[in-house]
């Protein structure tokens, strides 16, 4: 290779590295603008929904205890009953420190997770887990505010109710103000689970 090729290959490589620096300094800079100008934690945040007995509550009634939040859906076949089942064990193996803690479900299928389901689908958890739906724009402004992703996707040739949802799968704990304080994702065991909760709320 020429020297000249070769300067003008380094020359492309330095710019592509400031190009990519710059651009996760700027992200940086957004998100600790955004935190700091909003005095808001950039997870969470106000929402409207109905609760399993049927009663519209917003994310202020739980205000005073820690949340542990998981978004998805009851007729989810692995991934949602998984996860809410390691929420479960979690709570089980704080014991009385799970008494601070409230379970929360919230749906992502309005369409088919009535109130009446709902209720029926976390009575299979948790004791004391709330589960949530609502309108097609109240569950999109809750899912916003936790980043949640969520899509329908239907199979070619299916009916209209066969259908399954994409969408993101993580437990968010909550502080007593509504603050986000941590997350777990997909794959934590119980005990990882309840040894991170224990550790950011206590004192």
């Amino acid at each position: 290779m020429k020297k000249s090729q070769k300067t003008l290959t380094l020359l492309v490589l330095l710019i592509g590295v400031a190009i990519i620096g710059f651009t996760t300094y700027q992200l940086t800079q957004t998100n600790q603008s955004a935190s700091r100008n909003s005095g808001k934690a950039l997870i969470g945040g106000d929402f409207t929904l109905t609760d399993q007995n049927g009663k519209t509550v917003t994310n202020k009634d739980f205000e005073g205890k820690y949340a542990l939040i998981y978004f998805g859906y009851t007729y989810c076949p692995d991934v949602c009953p998984t996860e809410l089942q390691v929420m479960t064990g979690a709570l089980e193996i704080l014991g009385d420190d799970a008494k601070k803690i409230q379970p929360i479900f919230i749906s992502i299928d309005p369409d088919r997770d009535t109130p009446e389901l709902m209720k029926d689908y976390v009575s299979n958890f948790f004791p004391g887990m709330v589960g949530l739906t609502g309108t097609k724009e109240q569950v999109a402004i809750a899912a916003k505010a936790y980043r949640v992703y969520y899509s329908k996707a239907v199979e070619k040739g299916a009916d209209a109710d066969s259908y399954s949802m994409d969408h993101s799968s993580i437990i968010y704990l909550m502080g007593p103000k509504g603050e986000f304080l941590k997350h777990f994702a997909y794959g934590t065991d119980p005990a990882k689970l309840a040894k991170g909760v224990k550790a950011a709320t206590k004192g």
